[in-house]
């Protein structure tokens, strides 16, 4: 059984290429994420300093999914 992905929410730092940005968790750690392809057309809707929900797997800390933008309150 696959464990359950970690949600969190990070800011992107600056877009890599083909829906790939360098973002930022909330404890300062850089990571790579990623658009799954169902989002794909989205890529030029997110910018530089725009939050988002990413998941994670717990093994691996260096690269995530974005899962949309994050709702701010």
């Amino acid at each position: 059984m696959a464990e359950a992905p970690i949600q969190t929410v990070g800011v992107i730092r600056a877009p890599l290429r083909g829906g790939v940005f360098r973002i930022s968790l909330p404890n300062g750690k850089l990571v790579v994420g990623h658009l799954p392809r169902r989002l794909s057309g989205l890529a030029e809707s997110f910018s530089p300093g725009q939050r988002v929900v990413l998941e994670m797997t717990p093994y691996d800390f260096d690269k995530a999914r974005i899962a949309g933008p994050a709702c701010d309150e």
